[in-house]
């Protein structure tokens, strides 16, 4: 058995601080002087604590307060309440929001599952990942001493294309050579966020971060110079198409992969990178589009190896499948491979608005062999997604950065990375231990470990309910 997979995680805290969900608000007017303040009961001594954060502008008492509303329940006068706090509500958009992005926070800082112990008041269904439930049946017996104890569970996975049979001579000796295969210990790849107010320091963080953990990162060709070098045999450099390969000859001798986007002569591309470096995986990247599915049988039957197929940020399809939720786009892709039996035979990566632990675990039982992590590890170095970002597409009239990602330590920000992952990678293991599974690799397509709200409301609800032709509805109904 091989070794079990660790993350070393340690605290790294907050360079700023961070915003908080809600605010205490302490009027002095008309206060009785109480003997005994409400305040100096708090059990967190939030009162005594608290500051001012002059650079941000914010009071540091609303990440002491654990929202315990002892304070605001006790004062006779009515003096202190919590209210919302309109900064933490600007933060992000309709899809990362401010939830994801303060639970993000927590989780680069600690390396911690966020646990909340207020309970959930609110709704068990909504729309694209929020439509899938998990089946955790086996959590009903669990082991003796845990996923973290002796029970050995894997996520690693291979990437690379793998035979569909297996030839033998007379003499029991194989006839075919195996294609190469790469194992990484964790099924996320690292991948460069569309924005960033420091692209340079973001990447050497994100290299930092791959060769602790053990996996990949994906980078621009043009974007790795000598300071990424020595870190070769973690990246995954971004070809264009067409790009002649003497430029990158001393890169790509050191590299395990690269990546090319998908055009009409994109096998052919390959197949000369093949022909020159025989030991490079090539990875497609396929536009997640209406056309996606049949596009990624058809690569997958001409000899494709791993195939990205990308989404937007927002977890959604592009062009004329915008519309379209990432997952139900991954199904389709992983359907039409199994339809063409050739499901085996390749690496499915996805990436795309993937911002939750649950998401990684979602994508893989839609169908995908791997995940991509790209904003989520710009929200580990304590991006606030601000609209008017210095990296985003206006450059005009932008302020600066308000973390300053330059000045953060690349070891500093690397250690929060891997703090994400690893609090990523705990979430995984809880989940593939409450289904009773010991390896990622059987999660890949196991929908009958989840159920799915779209599929529950068509197959059963919309029939349970139906009434028959003609028949008209009582008043009162």
């Amino acid at each position: 058995m091989p070794a079990k997979y660790h993350i070393h995680m340690r605290r790294v805290p907050p360079r700023f601080t961070p915003l908080a969900k809600s605010t205490v608000m302490d009027w002095g007017e008309g206060c009785l002087r109480c003997a005994r303040c409400v305040k100096e009961d708090c059990p967190v001594d939030a009162y005594r604590k608290r500051g001012f954060d002059r650079q941000q502008l914010v009071d540091t008492i609303d990440q002491v307060c654990r929202d315990c509303y002892r304070c605001v329940q006790g004062c006779p006068r009515g003096l202190v309440f919590k209210a919302m706090n309109p900064q933490y509500r600007q933060m992000g958009d309709d899809y990362w929001t401010p939830e994801i992005i303060a639970v993000t926070w927590s989780q680069a800082e600690t390396g911690k599952i966020p646990v909340s112990g207020a309970g959930y008041g609110g709704p068990f269904s909504g729309e694209g990942f929020d439509s899938c439930w998990t089946d955790m049946s086996e959590i009903v017996r669990p082991t003796r001493d845990g996923i973290h104890g002796r029970e050995y569970i894997s996520t690693s996975i291979d990437l690379g294309r793998k035979p569909m049979f297996l030839a033998f001579n007379e003499q029991q000796e194989m006839l075919i050579t195996p294609p190469r295969l790469l194992e990484i210990p964790l099924p996320v790849v690292l991948a460069e966020p569309s924005r960033s107010a420091d692209p340079a320091r973001l990447r050497q963080i994100m290299v930092a971060a791959a060769q602790n953990l053990g996996t990949l990162a994906l980078l621009h060709r043009k974007d790795i110079g000598a300071d990424l070098a020595p870190a070769a045999s973690r990246l995954v450099p971004i070809l264009s198409a067409r790009e002649p390969l003497k430029q990158d000859a001393p890169l790509l001798s050191q590299v395990p992969a690269v990546e090319i986007p998908d055009h009409p002569g994109v096998m052919a591309q390959m197949e000369a990178i093949k022909k020159r470096f025989p030991q490079l995986l090539v990875w497609i990247r396929v536009p997640a589009d209406g056309q996606a599915a049949a596009r990624v049988a058809a690569l997958a039957a001409a000899g494709a190896e791993v195939l990205h197929l990308a989404g937007s940020d927002k977890a959604r399809g592009l062009k004329d499948a915008g519309t379209a939720h990432l997952k139900d786009l991954v199904r389709g892709c992983h359907l039409k491979l199994v339809e063409d039996r050739l499901r085996d035979a390749v690496t499915l990566l996805v990436s795309g608005g993937i911002a939750l632990a649950e998401h990684v675990a979602k994508v893989i039982i839609a169908g995908a062999d791997g995940v991509m992590a790209d904003l989520s590890l710009l929200l580990a170095l304590e991006c606030r997604l601000c609209p008017e970002c210095p990296g985003g597409a206006d450059k005009k009239n932008q302020q600066p950065c308000p973390i300053d990602l330059g000045s953060l330590s690349v070891p500093r920000g690397a250690q929060r990375m891997v703090n994400l992952l690893g609090a990523w990678n705990n979430q995984l293991l809880e989940v593939l231990g409450a289904m009773g599974m010991r390896e990622v690799r059987r999660l890949r397509g196991e929908v009958g470990r989840a159920m799915f709200k779209e599929d529950l409301d068509r197959e059963i609800f919309a029939p349970l309910f139906a009434r028959p032709e003609g028949e008209t509805r009582r008043v009162g109904e």
